[in-house]
């Protein structure tokens, strides 16, 4: 079990591991936050888009599906195509969680996404205890949802006061590039991110954002082409 007097330098070493990446998707979630504020939808509607959903590409989605007038099937739908990829990062997971308390799965589960898969799985392919594993994984988990739900709060507050020619949507692929492009070490990783970029251009038009996981299938199937590890940086481009 995860102690808060045991583990406690788990759960920090975590955090520090998460500070990069939350300072990465800070202005992401500002630009969510933005975006909620300035759709046609009730104030709490936008708020609930972030804990609830907790993915930016889906959340961002569904926020303009809803300000579009979509049908709650077809945002449901939407939602969960374009996080099909976090079925990746479980089954990664699944042997380091199993044998865990339901209450743990639960919680880990929910605090899955991109950067938490990185972190997390990079402590827990090291030797050690597991349990300081799952600490670690914890304290990097958490530091990045307060982060990422404070951006949207922010960004919501803000943006009724921003004026509507400030388009700051730019920010999102300047985020996405900034976190995938210093992963491109290797042949396979730059094979991956070259064919998931070209099939989402491609298919930019397809229904209820469908490009998205036809390029994530499409950048680890070109990497698997390759030795290496080339699965992450198409599954942060959906980010």
């Amino acid at each position: 079990m995860i102690s808060l007097t045991t583990h406690r330098s788990d759960l920090a070493t975590g955090a520090r591991a998460m500070l990069p990446w939350a300072a990465g998707v800070t202005p992401f979630g500002l630009v969510i936050g933005v975006s909620a504020a300035r759709a046609d939808l009730p104030t709490l509607a936008g708020w609930l888009t972030g804990p609830l959903i907790y993915a930016g590409s889906a959340q961002i989605a569904t926020i303009q599906m809803l300000d579009a007038g979509a049908s709650p099937i077809a945002v449901i739908v939407a939602a969960l195509l374009i996080n099909a990829r976090l079925v990746f990062y479980s089954a990664a997971m699944a042997a380091h969680w199993r044998g865990t308390p339901m209450w743990w799965r639960l919680l880990a589960g929910y605090l899955l996404v991109d950067p938490s898969f990185v972190v997390g799985i990079d402590r827990y392919r090291r030797p050690g205890d597991r349990w300081r594993a799952h600490a670690h994984y914890l304290g990097a988990g958490l530091v990045l949802w307060v982060t990422w739900l404070a951006a949207i709060a922010v960004g919501a507050v803000a943006g009724v006061r921003l004026p509507g020619w400030l388009h700051l949507e730019f920010l999102v692929p300047l985020y996405l590039v900034g976190q995938v492009v210093p992963r491109l070490a290797s042949a396979s990783a730059r094979r991956a991110a070259v064919s998931a970029a070209a099939v989402a251009v491609l298919a930019l038009a397809a229904p209820v954002h469908l490009g998205v996981p036809v390029a994530i299938v499409a950048g680890i199937t070109a990497g698997l082409a390759l030795p290496g590890h080339p699965a992450l940086p198409a599954q942060e481009a959906s980010r």
